[in-house]
This record gives C-alpha cells, sequence and structure tokens, in this order.
C-alpha cells in the first residue's frame, strides 16, 4: 500500500511539474526574445521623468511604447517599425523615445493614470507629460511615420 500511494503520489507531482516547467520555460523565451528585439530597435530608453526633462531642454515631445517584454505583438512593432532606419530617424529629430514595461513601477502607474489596457499601446505627451494623443498601433512604417507629423 505504501508503495502503490508513494507511486501515485510521485505521479501527481510529475504532473503538475510538466506544464508549471513548460509555463516557465516559454516565459524566458518570450522574454528574451522581447530583449533581442528592442535591443535591435537601437533607440535608447530613457525614464519618464528623463524623457520630461529631456523633452523641456530639447523642446522635443515624448514618444511613451507601453509594452511587455514577453509580448508577441510588441516585439512585432519593435521588428516591423521601430527597426526601420525611417521611423528611428524621424524619432530621434522629434521625440524622446520612452519604453515603459508595464511590471514595472512607473508602468504601472502610467497603467493606471491613463488605462491602458493593452500591449504595445503608444502616447504622444507635452514636455510635461500631458497627452498629446494616443497612437494607433500599425506595423507599416510609413503609417506610423505619418501619425507621428
Amino acid at each position: 500500500m505504501k508503495a502503490f500511494l508513494s507511486s501515485k503520489l510521485f505521479t501527481i507531482l510529475l504532473f503538475l511539474a510538466i506544464p508549471a516547467s513548460a509555463y516557465f520555460i516559454n516565459v524566458e523565451v518570450q522574454s528574451y526574445l522581447g530583449r533581442r528585439a528592442f535591443e535591435g530597435t537601437g533607440l535608447k530608453s530613457h525614464s519618464l521623468q528623463e524623457s520630461m526633462s529631456r523633452a523641456k531642454a530639447e523642446g522635443k515631445q515624448i514618444l511613451v511604447d507601453v509594452s511587455a517584454i514577453w509580448c508577441g505583438t510588441c516585439r512585432k512593432l519593435d521588428n516591423e517599425v521601430f527597426a526601420k532606419d525611417e521611423v528611428k530617424k524621424v524619432i530621434d529629430k522629434k521625440y524622446i523615445f520612452t519604453r515603459l514595461e508595464y511590471e514595472s513601477a512607473e508602468g504601472e502607474a502610467f497603467l493606471k493614470k491613463h488605462n491602458v489596457k493593452s500591449f504595445p499601446t503608444l502616447w504622444l505627451l507635452d514636455e510635461n507629460g500631458t497627452t498629446i494623443k494616443r497612437l494607433k498601433v500599425t506595423f507599416k512604417p510609413a503609417e506610423f511615420i505619418r501619425q507621428l507629423d
């Protein structure tokens, strides 16, 4: 009887461990891919506070990208829009870029204040952090640039 219970307990633990392991492996893989995608953009992200200071000093607006490192749609935006030279030129010329990870304290505060419900979400803010407009997420660089102009 003891061997039977031990075997049954092992089976139950195994059935719990396999999905849990798969979940955590998936999270790590998705996070790794997200970090690589953002690095591939070549954009430098600043904290929101630093962006407001720089926007005042440089006379620029702030482009905020609310994202999640594991988000596949966010990676697509990075790869298909933010990584394009023509997009980076416009951003560098007119905007201070801020990537807010939703799981960070700064990201959570922004989510709450602006009622963000999905990722990615894009905003243009003035130097005081006041909303100018919310941008439509598009994977077409030319369409994205038109929204910035």
